[in-house]
This record gives C-alpha cells, structure tokens and sequence, in this order.
C-alpha cells in the first residue's frame, strides 16, 4: 500500500459564465486519488474538515478506491484554493488558509505505527509549508526514511514560501527521500544559480536514487546514478494543468508498485527510467483534457499504450 500525505481543499475555478465552481483538489489529494484510480492500494494521511465540502472531499476520495483509515476529521472549515486559470491552460493560486483543515494535522493524528503493508510514502505542497502538518510530516519522513519508500514533491507555492524553515526544510527532507519528483520551476526555485539538470545532479548528490522534473509541453526529464534522459510529453489539447503533475508523480509510484519495485535501495536501468518517464508522461498529457483534477483510470492508460 501508499500512503499519500497531505493536503485536501477545494479549488475554486473559473467557469465558462464567470462564476466559480468548486473542484475538490490539492496536490496530495489528487495523488491519492490518480494512484487509487490506477489500481494502486491507496491510503490518505490528511485531515478533513466535518462540513459539507469537507464531507465532499472524502467521498471523492472513496468513490476512486482510496482508504480514509488513516485520516482524521475535525470542525475547521474546508481549505480553499482559488485557481486562477490563463489562456495557456496553466493555473496560478491564491488559498484561503488562516484556521481551516488542511493545515491541522497535528502529530497526535499520524499513526505511531503505519500499517506493515505499506511500502510508500508520498508528500508535498502544502504539507511542507504550512503548520502544524509539515512538523508532522517531517517527523513522519525522519521515522520512516530507510525502512520505506518516500517520494517528496515539493509543488512549491511561492506566495505561501514565507516561513524561513520553508527551504531547510525542503533540503532535509530531499536528503531523506528515494525519490523527488518536481517541475522545472520548483527546480528553479530550490537552486536558483543552476539549470534543471545540475539541479538533479545535486539532489542524487543527496543520496536519493530517482529525480523526475516535469517540463509542461515538452515532456519531462529523469535522472539517476547511471541514466539522464529526456521524454516528450504525448500531444494532446488542453483544457487546463491542474493536476498534471500529481497525475504524472502518482503514476511513477504505480509502475513501480506494478513491478514490485517499491524498495528504499531503489535501482533502475536506463530502459526503466524511460519507461516510467513514458507512462507518467501519458498519465499527465490525459489529466490535462479535462478541466480540474481528474486523473485517467487504468482502463484510459491501457487504451493509449
């Protein structure tokens, strides 16, 4: 099983009248959802509000196949996150945050032991920035790095990148990860003097075995050890970007589930990296004909393979 960690809020988009329609989202929540709906055995570590679009959030959750065994529920309002989409389909943010549900998952409520079926951890975007959820975070990653996957996608928000701790933060936990999946501009942002692959270079320096940098239109890049090599991102006609990337980082977990490759010591062949650049790649280009977050299921993967 993974455990995907994090956030769920609603994301308020731009209809075609001009009015906003909520959209269940964050970037934790649709990984959870995108591996579920790809067969994974999928688990969420988030906490959710008890009203009614908290309620909304949850259900979505279960309807794709994903557990809320480890979820915990409380009487904060939903999170909300207004998503600004422009003529390019790509989307900017701004959140709702001050006392809501997203950012309370304290330590009280991540298991002291996960499940021995688990085999994966995932985190990212709001989680690592806002508190108290990324102490908890942290403390979870510090408990389990070696004896389980993690695979960390920092997703950042720069309007949210205020606290100082925000990039120590993110470098520890990259030192700790097996995998990092990031986008060129969260690249950008982490090591500002250097271009995407040095910055991958410098983060295997950290001792983690796979980097994915998704790179919009123009595919996406993979690194290890032994293998860089790039990928071009299957065409297809965008509504708009929210959740490619969740979609992409989620199916580069399921093809590892699918080979039983899940390992901390995690090691691929260049063939492999490719592959799982080409799958996640399909997963993204398929989120993006869609508007808001909807992942493809496993039977639209199948289809296109």
């Amino acid at each position: 099983m993974i455990v995907v960690c994090g956030e769920a809020l609603i994301d308020m988009l731009l209809s075609d009248e001009g009015t906003r329609r909520p959209s269940p989202g964050g970037g934790p929540f649709n990984t959870a959802r995108a591996l579920a709906r790809l067969g994974v055995p999928t688990a969420f570590l988030g906490h959710f509000s008890q009203d009614e679009l908290g309620r909304l959030l949850a259900n979505r959750l279960e309807a794709d196949g994903a557990s809320l065994a480890l979820a915990s529920f409380g009487p904060e309002p939903t999170t909300i996150a207004v998503a600004n989409v422009g003529t390019d389909g790509v989307v900017e943010y701004e959140f709702v945050i001050k006392g809501t549900s997203a950012p309370n998952l304290t330590r009280e409520m991540v298991p002291r032991d996960l499940p021995s079926g688990v085999n994966a951890l995932h985190l990212g975007t709001l989680g690592l920035v806002l508190q108290p959820i990324a102490s908890s975070l942290t403390e979870l990653v510090e408990r389990e790095n070696g004896r389980r996957v993690i695979m960390l996608d920092p997703n950042i928000r720069p309007v949210l990148a205020t606290d100082p701790q925000y990039r120590p933060r993110l470098y520890s936990l990259i030192s700790e990860s097996t995998i990092v999946k990031a986008s060129a501009e969260d690249l950008a942002w982490l090591y500002p003097d250097i271009d995407y692959p040095a910055a991958a270079e410098r983060i295997l320096e950290a001792g983690v075995r796979l980097v994915l940098v998704t790179l919009g239109a123009a595919g996406a890049f993979g690194a290890t050890q032994n293998a860089h090599l790039s990928v071009p991102a299957p065409p297809v006609q965008v509504v708009d970007t929210i959740g490619a990337g969740d979609a992409f980082g989620a199916a580069a977990l399921a093809w590892l589930h699918d080979r039983d490759a899940l390992d901390p010591k995690l090691s691929l062949s260049e063939r492999d990296v490719r592959s799982v650049l080409e799958f996640s790649c399909l997963a993204a280009s398929l989120t993006c004909r869609h508007a808001g977050a909807e992942p493809p299921w496993r039977s639209e993967m199948l289809t296109r393979t």
